[in-house]
């Protein structure tokens, strides 16, 4: 079944006890977009955020580092509670070396790890780690800010990399265990054609933050989004 993640991105920052409790009952993951003002434009939150948001909500956090250099500031957020760690091939301009010793650094601290790829970053250079992650991210916006229109060719990606993955003989899957690996799609995206067709094509987990965060039931847009 499809998992759903909302983004604290589009939560009320000033509330943030309020807004995880508004999801608690009926998403699977919450999502933490933790963004450095370099690597991507805007700026977000920190370890301590991480860590209050932890205090606050049974739900596995999916934190995802929009950061340059994010070995520098992995074991914060695994101390903090991640449950999830994502960073981007793009971070180490695509260096092979750096990518698979921060791999390594996640899961020496005990958390699930996944790797991230910009909308304009060709799926194929995700191929030489798919065996060591547990997740792949697919940006179907442009990393950053929340509220952007979804990019189409998103869908594509995610052919492809289903047929990346059946190369290694990996299955696409959402349980997070060994000789599966989860498609998360993130940025764009609302209850409707979107959600239909990434769960028709095999999507595994949908992040959202407007489209949860701003509907007039919470409940019912989570379930909508879960069932296409």
């Amino acid at each position: 079944m499809m998992k759903v993640a909302p983004s604290i991105l589009a939560a009320d920052f000033a509330n943030l006890e309020a807004e995880l409790r508004k999801i608690e009952d009926f998403a699977d993951l919450v999502h933490v977009d933790v963004m450095d003002g370099s690597f991507v434009p805007n700026i977000t939150i920190g370890a301590p955020v991480v860590q209050s948001i932890k205090r606050n909500t049974n739900l596995p956090l999916d934190v995802h580092l929009m950061i340059e250099n994010p070995h520098k500031h992995i074991e914060d957020f695994a101390k903090a509670g991640a449950y999830l760690i994502t960073f981007h091939l793009e971070s180490y301009a695509f260096d092979e070396l750096k990518i698979k010793e921060t791999i390594a650094l996640i899961k020496s601290l005990n958390c699930k790890v996944g790797l991230s790829l910009n909308p304009a970053t060709d799926i194929a250079l995700i191929e030489p780690y798919l065996k060591d992650i547990d997740l792949v991210l697919i940006m179907s916006v442009n990393p950053g800010f929340g509220g952007q229109k979804f990019i189409e060719s998103s869908y594509e990606k995610i052919n492809q990399l289903l047929i990346l993955l059946e190369k290694q003989n990996l299955k696409a899957g959402n349980k997070f265990i060994s000789g599966e690996v989860a498609i998360e799609v993130d940025g764009g995206i609302y209850p409707g054609e979107i959600s239909k067709k990434l769960n028709q094509l095999g999507a595994n987990i949908l992040v959202a933050g407007s489209a949860i965060y701003r509907a007039e039931n919470i409940q019912e847009a989570i379930s909508s989004l879960r069932n296409g």
